[in-house]
């Protein structure tokens, strides 16, 4: 990366730090590849499945694996890396990306704005649960951690999602690129690795040219979600949790909520 492109690629990290209420997410051009292409992904934060590509700087990565055949390896990306991983693969087989940010905080200077963003997310009586917390209305703080995940499929793309013990993930219970999905795309929804039961997952669905459609759904007793899908599409899946900060993080941060943050992208074969 030269120079001039480095600090561009500050730049957009920098402009993209106040879009906290947006989703995080890694994305791809190609995500079916052949054995011994380069996977070029990307880590963004937007809306709709449109956003701003996020360089890699080592404070906000927490974590950065990649899984294959080969098992669960650090991916080992430069500060000021975009795409934050661009390598040839040489195994055939689905190929996953694992993401997850540090805590960062965004403080709220106006009750409207969270109000707006946790009837999105769909946050329950969050309003009585902030005035019963005698929590101030006109300005507080808000921690938030991502958990991204992207599932590749080189060559063949034969194998299986699965649990990759982060604390709120989506786990495709399907390969979006072998198995029969004319039913729908099984994932489950997991929280401190138990299922997590009636919660929103937003879906992004994004055609070929770029357009996308937004649908939600909840998942049931056993966190599992049936996600219509298409082919050719490609598919961000969204979960958000809201949780009180644990003591020791409302202390060194001063934020009153937290929130989680979990991502799966995919494309259907």
């Amino acid at each position: 990366m030269t120079p001039k492109s480095f600090v561009l690629a500050a730049l957009i990290s920098i402009t993209a730090a106040p879009l906290f209420a947006h989703e995080f997410w890694i994305d791809s051009k190609k995500f079916q590849v052949e054995i011994g292409e380069n996977i070029a992904a990307f880590t963004k934060n937007g809306q709709n499945f449109k956003g701003i590509d996020l360089a890699y700087f080592t404070k906000r990565a927490a974590r950065f694996d990649r899984i294959d055949s080969n098992g669960t390896n650090p991916v080992r990306a430069r500060l000021g890396d975009s795409p934050v991983f661009d390598k040839p693969i040489a195994d055939d087989g689905m190929f996953t990306l694992v993401f997850q940010t540090n805590p960062d905080r965004i403080t709220y200077k106006e009750w409207e704005k969270f109000a707006s963003f946790a009837k999105h997310k769909a946050f329950d009586d969050v309003l009585e649960k902030h005035r019963a917390r005698g929590l101030s209305e006109e300005k507080f703080t808000e921690t938030y951690t991502r958990f991204a995940k992207g599932l590749f499929a080189v060559g063949s793309g034969v194998g299986n999602d699965a649990q990759q013990g982060l604390e709120l993930e989506i786990v495709a219970l399907k390969n979006p690129y072998t198995d029969d999905l004319s039913a729908g795309l099984p994932v489950q929804l997991f929280y401190r690795e138990m299922p997590r039961i009636n919660a929103q997952i937003e879906i992004f669905e994004r055609d070929q040219s770029g357009e996308t459609t937004v649908s939600t759904l909840r998942t049931d007793p056993k966190g599992i979600a049936l996600i219509p899908v298409k082919s050719g599409y490609t598919y961000l899946l969204d979960n958000v949790l809201l949780r009180e900060p644990s003591p020791e993080l409302a202390e060194e941060t001063g934020a009153v909520w937290e929130t989680l943050w979990a991502a799966l992208t995919f494309e259907v074969r």
